[in-house]
């Protein structure tokens, strides 16, 4: 398991590898993948109000025995609250059973973003939101935002992986100038691209599987993956990237994979 960290940019420490547990059912899907998760040894665990299943995931934090500072957290604020992004935190908040969120991302940059970046500053100066950030944020919407605030988001979580990441380059760089580390969902393709001969190639030659390939490319690249799964031995397997490291040549044959592959809404879309 790795128990690297990354530093952000307001001097908080962020594990390098989450759990992610976008469309995990409410309920006992979500506290059994949690618990798995936490019991393999990740500390990250990211979560979001349209997810419906904060309340899930606070519940297997509880009963995990780990004390909360132990587990990052992280929670997003939906499209429907930008009216009132205060009180949409405090109802994530009362679901997870927490004083507070280490993270609180901007799901989507939607109109009135700005308004709520304000709103989300406030939560962070309050201690309600220890770290705030965005989501589906393209250099555009970076721009717009560091040209009306001075407060610099900590993290910009986006679809990511090899075959997204030619496709992204202006926004990774972006983020790299501004010194906003990049969070990679959906970093497995989803299972889209597991088969991809240069993923198989490479995952026999290090006796691992293309999952972990990705990651590890993730990891290499200065990206915090997201991995998510409900299958317990997936779950322990993603975790498992430690015992090897991709070469130099690995990592360019990967990069070049690149196909604007979304598998999900594509924010190059939005305002």
């Amino acid at each position: 398991m790795t128990t690297s960290t990354v530093e952000l940019n307001d001097g908080r420490r962020l594990p390098a590898l989450g759990f992610g547990t976008y469309l995990l059912s409410p309920g006992r899907q979500t506290q059994d993948a949690v618990r798995t998760a936490l019991d393999a040894g990740y500390r990250h665990i990211d979560t979001a109000t349209v997810y419906g299943n904060e309340r899930d995931v606070g519940a297997a934090l509880r009963d995990s025995g780990l004390r909360r500072p132990e587990v990052w957290l992280t929670t997003k604020l939906w499209n429907a609250d930008h009216a009132r992004p205060l009180a949409a935190l405090e109802t994530s908040l009362e679901k997870l059973g927490v004083d507070s969120v280490d993270l609180w991302l901007m799901h989507w940059p939607v109109m009135r973003r700005l308004d709520s970046w304000k709103a989300m500053v406030r939560a962070r100066e309050e201690g309600l939101a220890k770290s705030i950030g965005v989501s589906n944020f393209l250099t555009r919407h970076l721009d717009e935002l560091a040209a009306s605030s001075d407060v610099v988001p900590a993290v910009n979580q986006i679809e990511l992986s090899p075959f997204l990441y030619g496709t992204r380059a202006d926004t990774l760089r972006t983020c790299r100038d501004q010194g906003i580390v990049i969070e990679a969902y959906s970093p497995l393709t989803k299972g889209a691209r597991l088969q991809h001969p240069v993923l198989e190639e490479i995952a026999a030659y290090h006796a691992v599987t293309p999952a972990q390939v990705l990651l590890r490319w993730s990891l290499q690249r200065d990206f915090v993956p997201l991995p998510r799964s409900s299958n317990p031995d997936r779950i322990r397997a993603n975790a498992d990237l430690d015992g090897f490291t991709l070469t130099n040549d690995e990592l360019r044959r990967l990069d070049a994979l690149d196909e604007g592959l979304t598998t999900g809404w594509d924010p190059a879309g939005a305002d």
